[in-house]
Protein backbone atom coordinates (compact mmCIF):
# COMPACT_ATOMS: atom_id res chain seq x y z
CA UNK A 1 0.00 0.00 0.00
CA UNK A 2 2.87 2.31 0.89
CA UNK A 3 4.56 1.54 -2.46
CA UNK A 4 1.31 2.20 -4.31
CA UNK A 5 1.00 5.50 -2.47
CA UNK A 6 4.49 6.52 -3.56
CA UNK A 7 3.70 5.53 -7.16
CA UNK A 8 0.47 7.55 -7.05
CA UNK A 9 2.31 10.59 -5.69
CA UNK A 10 4.97 10.26 -8.38
CA UNK A 11 2.32 9.97 -11.11
CA UNK A 12 0.46 13.00 -9.75
CA UNK A 13 3.69 15.01 -9.65
CA UNK A 14 4.53 13.94 -13.23
CA UNK A 15 1.02 14.82 -14.46
CA UNK A 16 1.23 18.16 -12.67
CA UNK A 17 4.54 18.97 -14.39
CA UNK A 18 3.20 17.92 -17.78
CA UNK A 19 0.10 20.06 -17.24
CA UNK A 20 2.24 23.08 -16.37
CA UNK A 21 4.31 22.58 -19.53
CA UNK A 22 1.19 22.25 -21.69
CA UNK A 23 -0.31 25.38 -20.12
CA UNK A 24 2.95 27.28 -20.74
CA UNK A 25 3.04 26.33 -24.44
CA UNK A 26 -0.68 27.05 -24.86
CA UNK A 27 -0.23 30.46 -23.27
CA UNK A 28 2.78 31.10 -25.45
CA UNK A 29 0.98 30.08 -28.64
CA UNK A 30 -2.09 32.18 -27.75
CA UNK A 31 0.26 35.10 -27.24
CA UNK A 32 1.83 34.49 -30.63
CA UNK A 33 -1.59 34.42 -32.34
CA UNK A 34 -2.61 37.63 -30.57
CA UNK A 35 0.59 39.35 -31.68
CA UNK A 36 0.17 38.06 -35.20
CA UNK A 37 -3.41 39.34 -35.31
CA UNK A 38 -2.45 42.81 -34.22
CA UNK A 39 0.89 43.01 -35.99
CA UNK A 40 -0.44 45.92 -38.03
CA UNK A 41 -0.98 47.92 -34.82
CA UNK A 42 1.44 49.04 -32.14
CA UNK A 43 3.30 45.80 -31.26
CA UNK A 44 6.77 46.80 -30.04
CA UNK A 45 10.14 45.52 -31.18
CA UNK A 46 10.73 44.20 -27.66
CA UNK A 47 7.59 42.05 -27.86
CA UNK A 48 8.63 40.59 -31.19
CA UNK A 49 12.06 39.99 -29.71
CA UNK A 50 10.59 38.11 -26.72
CA UNK A 51 8.62 35.80 -29.02
CA UNK A 52 11.68 35.19 -31.17
CA UNK A 53 13.80 34.28 -28.14
CA UNK A 54 11.11 31.93 -26.84
CA UNK A 55 11.26 30.07 -30.14
CA UNK A 56 15.07 30.17 -29.99
CA UNK A 57 15.08 28.51 -26.55
CA UNK A 58 12.81 25.77 -27.94
CA UNK A 59 15.27 25.17 -30.81
CA UNK A 60 12.76 26.36 -33.42
CA UNK A 61 15.30 28.47 -35.29
CA UNK A 62 13.23 29.16 -38.39
CA UNK A 63 10.37 30.63 -36.34
CA UNK A 64 12.83 32.47 -34.09
CA UNK A 65 14.52 34.02 -37.11
CA UNK A 66 11.21 35.26 -38.50
CA UNK A 67 10.21 37.03 -35.26
CA UNK A 68 13.66 38.47 -34.61
CA UNK A 69 13.68 39.94 -38.11
CA UNK A 70 10.33 41.56 -37.31
CA UNK A 71 11.87 43.01 -34.16
CA UNK A 72 14.78 44.36 -36.20
CA UNK A 73 12.37 45.80 -38.74
CA UNK A 74 10.63 47.70 -35.93
CA UNK A 75 13.83 48.91 -34.34
CA UNK A 76 17.05 48.97 -36.35
CA UNK A 77 19.06 49.77 -33.22
CA UNK A 78 17.99 46.58 -31.40
CA UNK A 79 21.41 44.89 -31.37
CA UNK A 80 20.14 41.92 -29.38
CA UNK A 81 18.09 40.91 -32.42
CA UNK A 82 21.12 41.15 -34.71
CA UNK A 83 23.22 39.17 -32.26
CA UNK A 84 20.68 36.37 -31.91
CA UNK A 85 20.07 36.25 -35.66
CA UNK A 86 23.82 35.69 -35.89
CA UNK A 87 23.56 32.90 -33.32
CA UNK A 88 20.81 31.25 -35.36
CA UNK A 89 22.91 31.48 -38.54
CA UNK A 90 25.83 29.93 -36.62
CA UNK A 91 23.71 27.11 -35.15
CA UNK A 92 22.34 26.27 -38.59
CA UNK A 93 25.79 26.21 -40.24
CA UNK A 94 25.51 29.50 -42.16
CA UNK A 95 28.85 30.78 -40.88
CA UNK A 96 29.47 33.46 -43.52
CA UNK A 97 26.06 34.99 -42.82
CA UNK A 98 26.70 34.77 -39.05
CA UNK A 99 30.03 36.56 -39.47
CA UNK A 100 28.38 39.42 -41.40
CA UNK A 101 25.88 39.94 -38.58
CA UNK A 102 28.49 39.88 -35.82
CA UNK A 103 30.76 42.26 -37.75
CA UNK A 104 27.83 44.61 -38.27
CA UNK A 105 27.38 44.78 -34.49
CA UNK A 106 31.12 45.30 -33.93
CA UNK A 107 31.20 48.13 -36.43
CA UNK A 108 28.72 50.04 -34.23
CA UNK A 109 30.04 48.68 -30.93
CA UNK A 110 33.72 47.57 -31.16
CA UNK A 111 33.88 46.57 -27.47
CA UNK A 112 30.84 44.27 -27.48
CA UNK A 113 32.39 41.22 -25.77
CA UNK A 114 29.59 38.81 -26.72
CA UNK A 115 29.88 39.74 -30.41
CA UNK A 116 33.69 39.51 -30.27
CA UNK A 117 33.52 35.97 -28.83
CA UNK A 118 30.84 34.95 -31.32
CA UNK A 119 32.87 36.26 -34.24
CA UNK A 120 35.97 34.43 -32.97
CA UNK A 121 34.03 31.12 -32.82
CA UNK A 122 32.64 31.79 -36.29
CA UNK A 123 36.10 32.45 -37.74
CA UNK A 124 37.26 29.10 -36.34
CA UNK A 125 34.39 27.41 -38.21
CA UNK A 126 35.37 29.32 -41.35
CA UNK A 127 38.93 28.00 -40.95
CA UNK A 128 40.57 31.36 -40.24
CA UNK A 129 42.47 30.90 -36.99
CA UNK A 130 44.40 34.15 -37.48
CA UNK A 131 41.15 36.11 -37.51
CA UNK A 132 39.88 34.20 -34.46
CA UNK A 133 43.14 35.04 -32.70
CA UNK A 134 42.60 38.75 -33.41
CA UNK A 135 39.08 38.78 -31.95
CA UNK A 136 39.93 36.74 -28.85
CA UNK A 137 42.96 38.91 -28.12
CA UNK A 138 40.55 41.85 -27.98
CA UNK A 139 38.26 39.90 -25.62
CA UNK A 140 41.14 39.36 -23.17
CA UNK A 141 42.04 43.05 -23.33
CA UNK A 142 38.48 43.87 -22.28
CA UNK A 143 38.12 41.18 -19.58
CA UNK A 144 41.63 40.10 -18.55
CA UNK A 145 40.44 38.28 -15.41
CA UNK A 146 38.06 35.94 -17.26
CA UNK A 147 39.66 32.45 -17.01
CA UNK A 148 37.21 30.91 -19.51
CA UNK A 149 38.20 33.46 -22.13
CA UNK A 150 41.85 32.77 -21.30
CA UNK A 151 41.35 29.05 -21.89
CA UNK A 152 39.59 29.64 -25.22
CA UNK A 153 42.36 31.96 -26.39
CA UNK A 154 45.02 29.42 -25.34
CA UNK A 155 43.13 26.76 -27.31
CA UNK A 156 43.22 28.94 -30.44
CA UNK A 157 46.97 29.55 -30.01
CA UNK A 158 47.58 25.81 -29.63
CA UNK A 159 45.59 25.13 -32.81
CA UNK A 160 47.79 27.72 -34.54
CA UNK A 161 50.87 25.70 -33.50
CA UNK A 162 51.98 28.30 -30.93
CA UNK A 163 52.38 26.10 -27.83
CA UNK A 164 54.72 28.46 -25.96
CA UNK A 165 52.27 31.37 -26.27
CA UNK A 166 49.39 29.06 -25.36
CA UNK A 167 51.20 27.95 -22.20
CA UNK A 168 51.94 31.56 -21.25
CA UNK A 169 48.24 32.45 -21.43
CA UNK A 170 47.18 29.36 -19.44
CA UNK A 171 49.68 30.05 -16.66
CA UNK A 172 48.16 33.51 -16.14
CA UNK A 173 45.15 31.60 -14.81
CA UNK A 174 47.08 28.91 -12.95
CA UNK A 175 44.62 29.12 -10.03
CA UNK A 176 42.04 27.34 -12.25
CA UNK A 177 44.25 24.56 -13.59
CA UNK A 178 44.09 21.95 -10.82
CA UNK A 179 40.29 22.22 -10.55
CA UNK A 180 39.54 22.39 -14.27
CA UNK A 181 40.28 19.22 -16.25
CA UNK A 182 40.11 20.98 -19.64
CA UNK A 183 42.70 23.59 -18.61
CA UNK A 184 44.93 20.90 -17.08
CA UNK A 185 44.84 18.70 -20.19
CA UNK A 186 45.52 21.63 -22.51
CA UNK A 187 48.50 22.62 -20.35
CA UNK A 188 49.85 19.05 -20.54
CA UNK A 189 49.46 19.06 -24.33
CA UNK A 190 51.14 22.41 -24.93
CA UNK A 191 54.05 21.30 -22.70
CA UNK A 192 54.28 17.99 -24.60
CA UNK A 193 54.46 19.97 -27.87
CA UNK A 194 57.50 21.77 -26.43
CA UNK A 195 59.10 18.51 -25.18
CA UNK A 196 58.85 19.72 -21.59
CA UNK A 197 59.09 17.10 -18.85
CA UNK A 198 56.51 19.07 -16.80
CA UNK A 199 53.95 17.53 -19.15
CA UNK A 200 54.46 14.18 -17.38
CA UNK A 201 53.18 15.52 -14.04
CA UNK A 202 50.19 17.24 -15.63
CA UNK A 203 49.15 14.16 -17.64
CA UNK A 204 49.51 12.12 -14.45
CA UNK A 205 47.31 14.57 -12.50
CA UNK A 206 44.66 14.46 -15.22
CA UNK A 207 44.59 10.65 -15.34
CA UNK A 208 44.24 10.37 -11.56
CA UNK A 209 40.69 11.73 -11.91
CA UNK A 210 39.83 10.93 -15.54
CA UNK A 211 40.05 8.03 -17.98
CA UNK A 212 40.62 8.25 -21.74
CA UNK A 213 42.47 6.09 -24.30
CA UNK A 214 43.75 9.09 -26.27
CA UNK A 215 45.22 10.71 -23.15
CA UNK A 216 46.85 7.45 -22.02
CA UNK A 217 48.45 7.18 -25.47
CA UNK A 218 49.80 10.75 -25.29
CA UNK A 219 51.04 10.13 -21.74
CA UNK A 220 52.90 7.02 -22.93
CA UNK A 221 54.66 9.05 -25.64
CA UNK A 222 55.76 11.72 -23.15
CA UNK A 223 57.08 9.06 -20.76
CA UNK A 224 58.92 7.34 -23.63
CA UNK A 225 60.59 10.63 -24.62
CA UNK A 226 61.63 11.09 -21.00
CA UNK A 227 63.17 7.61 -20.85
CA UNK A 228 60.63 6.24 -18.36
CA UNK A 229 60.00 3.03 -20.30
CA UNK A 230 58.24 0.96 -17.61
CA UNK A 231 55.65 3.70 -17.05
CA UNK A 232 55.40 4.34 -20.80
CA UNK A 233 54.57 0.68 -21.43
CA UNK A 234 51.95 0.72 -18.67
CA UNK A 235 50.29 3.85 -20.09
CA UNK A 236 50.33 2.57 -23.69
CA UNK A 237 48.93 -0.83 -22.66
CA UNK A 238 46.14 1.01 -20.82
CA UNK A 239 45.41 2.99 -23.98
CA UNK A 240 45.18 -0.19 -26.07
CA UNK A 241 42.95 -1.85 -23.49
CA UNK A 242 40.54 1.09 -23.36
CA UNK A 243 40.53 1.66 -27.14
CA UNK A 244 38.04 -1.06 -28.02
CA UNK A 245 37.46 0.47 -31.47
CA UNK A 246 39.21 3.00 -33.70
CA UNK A 247 38.26 6.65 -33.25
CA UNK A 248 38.62 9.63 -35.58
CA UNK A 249 41.85 10.66 -33.84
CA UNK A 250 43.37 7.34 -32.76
CA UNK A 251 43.67 3.92 -34.40
CA UNK A 252 44.49 0.68 -32.61
CA UNK A 253 47.36 -0.07 -35.00
CA UNK A 254 48.95 3.29 -34.08
CA UNK A 255 48.92 2.34 -30.40
CA UNK A 256 50.31 -1.14 -31.18
CA UNK A 257 53.17 0.36 -33.18
CA UNK A 258 54.04 2.68 -30.27
CA UNK A 259 53.83 -0.26 -27.88
CA UNK A 260 56.18 -2.36 -30.02
CA UNK A 261 58.68 0.48 -30.27
CA UNK A 262 58.60 1.06 -26.49
CA UNK A 263 59.08 -2.66 -25.74
CA UNK A 264 62.16 -2.78 -27.97
CA UNK A 265 63.52 0.48 -26.53
CA UNK A 266 63.21 -0.99 -23.03
CA UNK A 267 64.67 -4.37 -24.06
CA UNK A 268 65.83 -4.86 -27.64
CA UNK A 269 65.90 -8.67 -27.16
CA UNK A 270 62.17 -8.86 -26.33
CA UNK A 271 60.42 -10.45 -29.34
CA UNK A 272 57.04 -9.16 -28.14
CA UNK A 273 58.12 -5.81 -29.59
CA UNK A 274 58.56 -7.35 -33.04
CA UNK A 275 55.19 -9.08 -32.68
CA UNK A 276 53.44 -5.77 -31.92
CA UNK A 277 55.16 -4.03 -34.85
CA UNK A 278 54.16 -6.89 -37.15
CA UNK A 279 50.52 -6.74 -36.07
CA UNK A 280 50.48 -2.95 -36.49
CA UNK A 281 51.87 -3.21 -40.03
CA UNK A 282 49.45 -6.01 -40.96
CA UNK A 283 46.55 -3.89 -39.69
CA UNK A 284 47.54 -1.01 -41.94
CA UNK A 285 50.04 1.21 -40.10
CA UNK A 286 51.86 3.25 -42.78
CA UNK A 287 53.10 6.44 -41.12
CA UNK A 288 56.32 7.08 -43.10
CA UNK A 289 58.02 9.31 -40.52
CA UNK A 290 57.53 6.72 -37.77
CA UNK A 291 58.73 3.88 -40.00
CA UNK A 292 61.82 5.83 -41.08
CA UNK A 293 62.59 6.74 -37.47
CA UNK A 294 62.40 3.22 -36.04
CA UNK A 295 64.87 1.72 -38.52
CA UNK A 296 67.34 4.44 -37.47
CA UNK A 297 66.54 4.31 -33.75
CA UNK A 298 69.89 4.51 -31.93
CA UNK A 299 68.40 2.71 -28.93
CA UNK A 300 68.26 -0.47 -31.03
CA UNK A 301 71.24 -2.60 -32.15
CA UNK A 302 71.88 -2.78 -35.88
CA UNK A 303 70.62 -6.38 -36.06
CA UNK A 304 67.21 -5.25 -34.77
CA UNK A 305 67.16 -2.26 -37.11
CA UNK A 306 67.85 -4.55 -40.09
CA UNK A 307 65.16 -6.99 -38.93
CA UNK A 308 62.59 -4.21 -38.68
CA UNK A 309 63.62 -2.87 -42.10
CA UNK A 310 63.06 -6.32 -43.65
CA UNK A 311 59.72 -6.57 -41.86
CA UNK A 312 58.61 -3.24 -43.28
CA UNK A 313 59.88 -4.09 -46.80
CA UNK A 314 58.12 -7.48 -46.74
CA UNK A 315 54.85 -5.85 -45.64
CA UNK A 316 55.09 -3.21 -48.37
CA UNK A 317 55.85 -5.86 -51.02
CA UNK A 318 52.94 -8.00 -49.85
CA UNK A 319 50.58 -5.02 -50.00
CA UNK A 320 51.78 -4.20 -53.52
CA UNK A 321 51.36 -7.84 -54.56
CA UNK A 322 47.85 -7.96 -53.09
CA UNK A 323 46.95 -4.74 -54.89
CA UNK A 324 48.33 -6.08 -58.18
CA UNK A 325 46.40 -9.36 -57.81
CA UNK A 326 43.20 -7.46 -57.06
CA UNK A 327 43.72 -5.28 -60.15
CA UNK A 328 44.30 -8.37 -62.32
CA UNK A 329 41.22 -10.05 -60.85
CA UNK A 330 39.12 -6.97 -61.58
CA UNK A 331 40.43 -6.92 -65.17
CA UNK A 332 39.68 -10.60 -65.65
CA UNK A 333 36.23 -10.07 -64.21
CA UNK A 334 35.68 -7.25 -66.71
CA UNK A 335 36.83 -9.48 -69.58
CA UNK A 336 34.54 -12.30 -68.47
CA UNK A 337 31.66 -9.88 -68.27
CA UNK A 338 32.40 -8.60 -71.79
CA UNK A 339 32.76 -12.16 -73.07
CA UNK A 340 29.40 -13.09 -71.55
CA UNK A 341 27.81 -10.11 -73.24
CA UNK A 342 29.27 -11.20 -76.62
CA UNK A 343 27.96 -14.74 -76.08
CA UNK A 344 24.56 -13.32 -75.22
CA UNK A 345 24.61 -11.33 -78.45
CA UNK A 346 25.56 -14.42 -80.50
CA UNK A 347 22.92 -16.44 -78.74
CA UNK A 348 20.40 -13.73 -79.45
CA UNK A 349 21.43 -13.64 -83.14
CA UNK A 350 21.04 -17.42 -83.35
CA UNK A 351 17.58 -17.23 -81.88
CA UNK A 352 16.62 -14.52 -84.34
CA UNK A 353 17.90 -16.70 -87.27
CA UNK A 354 15.96 -19.68 -86.02
CA UNK A 355 12.90 -17.48 -85.64
CA UNK A 356 13.27 -16.17 -89.18
CA UNK A 357 13.77 -19.69 -90.46
CA UNK A 358 10.62 -20.83 -88.72
CA UNK A 359 8.68 -17.92 -90.12
CA UNK A 360 9.88 -18.70 -93.59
Amino acid sequence: VQLSGHKLCAELEYNKNMLMRVLFYLTFLIGVFVFAACSSTGTSAEEYYSIGMAYFEMGKYEDAERWLNRALGKNKTLRASEYNLGRIAYETGRYTEASKLFKKILKKDPVNVMALKAEAYTQIKLGSLEEADKYYKKVLELEPENADSGYNYALILFAMDKPAESEEVLLKYDFTIDDNKDNLLLLARVQKAQNKLEAIDNYDKWLQKNDDAQVYYEYGLVLEDGGFFAKALSATRSSLEKLTADTATLKRYTVRFALGRQILAADSTDDEGITELTEALKAGFTDKDSLDAIVKDVRLPKTRQDEIRRLIDDTVKKDESDTSEKTDTDKDSGKDSGSNKDNDKESGSGSESESESGTK
